[in-house]
């Protein structure tokens, strides 16, 4: 029997980053769970794609925007679940036995417990509310994806959008999604040098907005100002 994941993670100048996110998944390959590795770039200057094709990885080139970019990847993968990862995140020991199991009894998708890297209390706090969000029906990107490819392509995919990807699969999958006993530790770099209230205040102000219907490409310009 062929390993059920293809893990794809989107790239864009991800290059300090993305060697620990796939030391993690190593795991995963000796567990025989993963098929595959599709690295979707957007146009990196850096040695992203160079690194990403000495791990083995199938790099896809296309214009940088995060919904299209995984849209790409998730349109090559031949496996019969998709991991889905953000190049700054890497998955906790034991990550790989916990999807297995969930690939074997359940058919909703699956996201992790999200965890930074550092930040102390001002990070347990982001993150527990991270956490509680995301049993509302409302976990973002950083928290990984472990979806079917019947049920990706059932609820339409990632749509070609440069920001709030996450939350429209996540609207998608409503009533599609179970909390993994597993955890994703993600960088607390931006929350970090913009400030853990200013970023997060940042974030809800973004999401309420695409809430209300406003343009995700006018919301990405404001965001990476």
């Amino acid at each position: 029997m062929r390993a059920p994941i293809t893990v794809i993670i989107p790239t864009l100048n991800a290059a300090d980053v993305l060697p620990d996110c796939l030391t993690a998944l190593m795991e995963g390959l000796e567990a025989g769970i993963i098929r595959e590795l599709i690295v979707s770039d957007g146009g990196s200057d850096d040695a992203t794609a160079a690194l990403a094709q000495a791990w083995g990885a199938q790099v896809l080139q296309g214009a940088p925007s995060r919904g299209g970019q995984l849209r790409r990847g998730c349109a090559q993968a031949r496996g019969e679940w998709l991991l889905v990862l953000h190049a700054d995140t890497r998955l906790q020991p034991g990550w790989a036995d916990c999807m297995r199991h969930h690939i074997r009894n359940s058919s909703n998708a699956g996201w992790c417990r999200l965890r930074f890297d550092r930040g102390g209390l001002p990070a347990l706090l982001v993150s527990g509310w991270a956490n509680l969000r995301s049993r509302f029906g409302l976990p973002y990107g950083d928290q990984g994806l472990l979806i079917s490819k019947a049920l990706y392509e059932k609820t339409g995919g990632f749509p070609d959008i440069p920001l709030m990807e996450d939350v429209a699969i996540a609207r998608a999958l409503r009533g599609h999604l179970s909390g993994l006993d597993t955890v994703a530790v993600t960088s607390a770099e931006k929350y970090q040098r913009q400030g853990w209230l200013r970023r997060g205040l940042r974030n809800l102000w973004t999401l309420l907005r695409y809430s209300a219907g406003s343009d995700p490409e006018q919301l990405a310009q404001g965001y990476r100002r």
